[in-house]
C-alpha cells in the first residue's frame, strides 16, 4: 500500500518547480519524505525534452523555451492546463520498468475524464491520453534509482490556438489541443477533483 502525500503548488515559474522536483526527488531516495503528487500550473512556457533536440524540432516563434531532461519531445505549459508531478518511487508489484509506469498514469488520467463524461483512451502514436483522434494528455518521466521526476499535463482550457501550435514529435500542429476546445466544459479544477477522486490507481491512502 502506498502513502501519497499531496501538495498544491498553485500557479508556479517552471524552473522553480523543477529546482523544487529535482531536490524532493533526492529526498524520496534517501526516504526522508514520503510519495508525493506535486499539483500546479505553469506561465507560459514550451518544455524541450532530449528527443526534440536530437531531432532539430522547436516551436514556432513566439514561445519561451527551457530545456528539460524527461522522456519526449515538446510540451506546452500555461494558462488552464493542470500539471501533476510524482514523485514516486515506483517499487510495487506492476511498476518494473518505464512502460509499466506510463500505463499507470494513463489509466489514472482515463478514469477520471470517465467520470466527467469523457471518453479518453490511448494511441499507438504516442504516450498519454487522447480525447477522439486529438491528444489532451501529455506523460514524460525522468527517473533516479527508480524515483520519478516530471509528470502529466490535462490541457483542460488553454488559450485557444497556443497548445495547437506546439507539435509534439512526429505530431502534427493542431494534434494537441484542450478539452474546452473539444467542447467541454471543464475546469482544471474539476479535472483535479476527478484525479483526486480516482487516485486508488496509485494508492489507496492520501494525506494532505
Amino acid at each position: 500500500m502506498r502513502l501519497l502525500h499531496i501538495t498544491e503548488l498553485g500557479v508556479i515559474a517552471h524552473s522553480k518547480a523543477d529546482e523544487l522536483m529535482r531536490e524532493m526527488q533526492k529526498e524520496r531516495i534517501a526516504d526522508e519524505i514520503e510519495d508525493t503528487i506535486l499539483i500546479c500550473q505553469h506561465e507560459e512556457i514550451v518544455t524541450v525534452g532530449p528527443r526534440a533536440r536530437n531531432d532539430g524540432i522547436s516551436p514556432p516563434p513566439g514561445y519561451d523555451t527551457s530545456p528539460v531532461d524527461r522522456g519526449g519531445g515538446l510540451t506546452w505549459h500555461g494558462p488552464g492546463q493542470l500539471v501533476i508531478y510524482p514523485i514516486i518511487k515506483w517499487d510495487k508489484e506492476g511498476e518494473a520498468n518505464v512502460k509499466s509506469v506510463i500505463a499507470i498514469l494513463e489509466e489514472w488520467v482515463i478514469s477520471a475524464l470517465s467520470e466527467l463524461g469523457i471518453e479518453g483512451r490511448r494511441d499507438d502514436r504516442m504516450q498519454g491520453v487522447w480525447v477522439g483522434e486529438n491528444k489532451i494528455c501529455s506523460i514524460g518521466l525522468s527517473f533516479l534509482r527508480w524515483t520519478s521526476r516530471h509528470g502529466l499535463t490535462v490541457n483542460c482550457d488553454t488559450p485557444p490556438g497556443r497548445v495547437e501550435m506546439v507539435s509534439g514529435c512526429g505530431l502534427g500542429q493542431e494534434t494537441t489541443t484542450s478539452l474546452a476546445a473539444l467542447g467541454y466544459d471543464t475546469k482544471p479544477e474539476m479535472v483535479l477533483s476527478a484525479l483526486i477522486r480516482n487516485i486508488h490507481s496509485l494508492s489507496r491512502e492520501i494525506s494532505n
